[in-house]
């Protein structure tokens, strides 16, 4: 027997030991194996993990966002902030403008703070704006028109309720589909009695 004929003699050999075993291939003795069900429960796993961690961080995020607004209704105090200067922002592809963000500084309670201001308006260096500064928290300072406009919402936590209850549907699926009794298929050739 030629060494071309045992060649092609293993590999039709091995190729028949691996469609038996269920590989799907080897590489210099290395075998590979593919289970699609497996795959798909990683990929539900990622789904759901990612789910729940945006959930939770947007939650944080709505929780922080709406004590920020209560601390400067209700803890605030009335300052004056002489803008140092503003850069533009660039939005998209980086050719076009969304906005500024600006610097400014205050004085309360004996103390000079610089500071960046909310929003994205344009102000002129030098301009005075009567904004709203929380003590004990320098960063914590908001033009008054801001502060003004902001409320409190429940609606920060819209998205977080829908993540949440699109994560509790899919874990009730999965328990459901978990628990049911597997059938048993019937033996082929077996017709089952009809009364």
């Amino acid at each position: 027997m030629s060494s071309d004929a045992a060649e092609e003699l293993g590999a039709a050999n091995e190729s028949a030991l691996s469609a038996e075993s269920g590989r799907v291939g080897t590489l210099r003795g290395a075998t590979v194996s593919f289970n699609p069900r497996r795959l798909g429960q990683g990929v539900l796993g990622l789904v759901m993990a990612t789910l729940a961690i945006t959930a939770i961080v947007l939650t944080v995020a709505g929780l922080h966002s709406n004590d920020q607004i209560n601390r400067l209704h209700t803890q605030g105090q009335p300052v004056t902030v002489t803008v140092s200067g503003c850069l533009g922002l660039l939005g998209g592809s980086g050719s076009n403008a969304a906005g500024y963000s600006c610097r400014g500084s205050y004085q309360l309670n004996g103390h000079v703070y610089q500071e960046k201001l909310p929003g994205s308006t344009f102000y002129k260096p030098g301009t005075a704006l009567p904004s709203i500064a929380v003590p004990g928290d320098p960063a914590l300072v908001s033009p008054v028109g801001i502060v003004n406009a902001q409320q409190a919402s429940s609606s920060v936590f819209v998205v977080p309720i829908v993540l949440g209850v699109i994560l509790l549907v899919m874990i009730a699926v999965l328990l459901v589909k978990g628990h049911r009794p597997k059938r048993r298929a019937a033996p082929r050739g077996h017709v089952p009695a009809t009364a």
